[in-house]
Parts: C-alpha cells; structure tokens; sequence
C-alpha cells in the first residue's frame, strides 16, 4: 500500500534558498511545491491545500506575516500548519510570529535545513517513527559509538542518549539518530 505523500509549501523570494529546502524535503519524502512570494504563496495555498507551509518574512507584494494572517482568514486554509524561516531571527520578528499563533520559527544559519525538515516531519507524522531501544551491551554500544563518531551514542550537544528511529517510506527502511531532548537529527559522520 503506498502512503500518500505530504505536500510542503515553501513561500520565499531567494531562489537559492527555497531550493535548497525543497531538494531537502524531497529526500525526505515530501511532495514540495513553491512559491516566490507571499501573494502567489496565498493563490497556491488556496488552490492547493498544502498540508504545510514554510514560509520566509520578507518578500515583495506580500510579506510572510501577512500571507499567515490570510491564512488564517480563510476557512480552506486556516488551519495549515505554518513555520517560519527567517534570515534575521530578529526579536521583534519572533514576537509577531507568537502573536500570529506560530510556534515554529528557524533562523537560517543557526539550523541546517535538515533538521528543518525533521522537525517538520515531527510536525506533521511523528507517528510515522518506530523508536527502537538499543539493546547492546555497554561495550557494542561504545564501538557503535566510536565507529559513527558518536561516542557512547549519546547527544554531542546535550549528552542525552540518542534514539534510533526507522520507517518505511515507499517500500524503504530509513533509519537515523535522533536527540529526543535537542530535536535534532544526528549528522553522522
């Protein structure tokens, strides 16, 4: 049975920057649509149903919180999920997207865009993960561990132990490390 592919819809005007997360999202298994402002952002929105959408602040015609507030106006599309990806990460950017009801705002060089796209997994079907427990001896555990870089399998960041998580995804087994404490994906080395 082939599961149906959750649409994304990214809404930015820099071209380098909506591509590199569709290419992202698409690996990830996401049907990717895209938009050069917020103007066409709300047409495709409309027409389209995304089941969520990533949407940059500043661009021409229509700026990202007022593409949310006419989300938000209409019936068909007010209750998509929306993220936000700013380039500034300004304070007064974050209180308006608060403001707006907008839990999931990311500043581009502070995470990379997979771990935007994981999140965004988590958003919309954290059900689709089989965590699976280690069930290693403390010694396979650690020659795991030194063998991905990953010493004891535990969060380079935070030193929480690390999940495994796997799903099928169009006949595939994909598998990753996950900080369940940071919610970030583990870049293997």
């Amino acid at each position: 049975m082939n599961k149906v592919k959750k649409k994304i819809l990214i809404v930015d005007d820099n071209d380098i920057v909506r591509e590199t997360y569709a290419q992202v999202l698409v690996q990830k298994g996401f049907e990717v649509l895209q938009a050069a402002d917020g103007l066409e952002g709300l047409d495709m929105a409309t027409k389209l149903i995304p089941d969520l959408i990533l949407t940059g602040i500043i661009m021409p015609r229509m700026d990202g919180f007022m593409l949310i507030k006419s989300l938000r106006e209409n019936i068909s599309t007010s209750s998509i999920p929306v993220a936000i990806i700013s380039h500034l990460g300004r304070e007064e950017d974050r209180r308006k997207a608060t403001e707006l009801g907008i839990k999931h705002f990311f500043v581009q060089g502070q995470v990379t865009p997979l771990n935007v796209a994981v999140k965004l997994e988590e958003i919309l079907d954290s059900s689709s993960y089989y965590k699976m427990p280690f069930q290693l001896t403390s010694e396979e555990i650690k020659n795991l561990g030194d063998e991905l870089g990953v010493p004891d399998l535990l969060c380079p960041e935070c030193q929480t132990k690390l999940e495994l998580r796997m799903r099928v995804n169009e006949g595939s087994l994909e598998s990753d490390f996950y900080c369940p404490n940071c919610k970030k994906l583990l870049q293997i080395k």
